[in-house]
């Protein structure tokens, strides 16, 4: 199974920060922003992977990350989004990459607490179809939103104003080979966008979509709020909530 990586767009909602640099380069406690995307396809056991990437600073991913070594990688592949059309027109990118397989996709702005393991293991058993993984959010009409019954998701919605429920479809989504022909019948949002939620609901319909509920915090870092919050959790999660020694 192979792992992609979504760092393109241009971060205008952390301006003046993203003007000299792409956001998911920014720091998060003591590591660049797409170090934490990378290790959880790493320590999901996941090699191979490619970084989707755009914007005017797309040479600058290279020259951090080279050919993955620091990961135990043997290689990093990337490719070029131009202008932004949206999540889903940036997996499309993706398609010679995955050569058939099956693919988890992951933003490069999403940071976890814990590993995921256990549901890529599942997708890895599944026969088809998509598997998402959801969390409970204090604030879910930021989100897409995932109304379950049970084991099933019923419907979802993208950023609802009155949302069905509070689990949000986090930015971890994995997909058979199928995801790239569902990308193709897309029509662009009122955002002139192709959304990721339109591919979400394209596996609903069919039936063939499962779910795990995310284990562990879980946090964006596309807005102040939310960088501000991933790097208390992530400085928590390091320094296990101990204050920092004066040097």
């Amino acid at each position: 199974m192979k792992g992609v990586i979504l760092a393109g767009g241009l971060g205008t909602r952390l301006h003046p920060l993203t003007k000299i640099t792409n956001k998911h380069l920014l720091p998060i406690y003591d590591r660049p922003m797409i170090h934490y995307p990378i290790m959880t396809l790493v320590e999901a056991g996941i090699r191979d992977i490619l970084i989707v990437t755009g914007g005017n600073h797309a040479g600058e991913f290279l020259r951090l990350l080279g050919n993955g070594r620091e990961f135990g990688l043997d290689d990093i592949a990337y490719t070029y989004q131009e202008g932004e059309r949206g999540i889903a027109d940036a997996l499309a990118l993706a398609r010679h990459f995955a050569d058939g397989g099956k693919v988890v996709v992951i933003l490069g702005d999403n940071i976890i607490e814990k590993d995921i393991r256990a549901p890529v293991a599942a997708f890895d058993r599944q026969p088809s179809g998509a598997r998402l993984l959801l969390k409970k959010v204090p604030d879910p009409e930021r989100f897409g939103v995932a109304e379950i019954d049970g084991r099933r998701i019923v419907s979802i919605f993208e950023k609802p104003k009155k949302p069905k429920s509070d689990y949000a479809v986090t930015g971890i989504y994995m997909y058979d080979a199928a995801v790239f022909d569902i990308v193709a019948t897309l029509v662009p949002s009122h955002r002139n966008e192709l959304e990721i939620t339109d591919v979400n609901n394209a596996y609903l319909k069919r039936g063939d979509l499962q779910f795990d509920l995310l284990d562990g915090w879980w946090t964006d870092a596309g807005t102040f709020e939310s960088l501000f919050r991933a790097n208390q959790l992530v400085r928590d999660k390091a320094t296990g909530g101990q204050p920092d020694r004066a040097s």
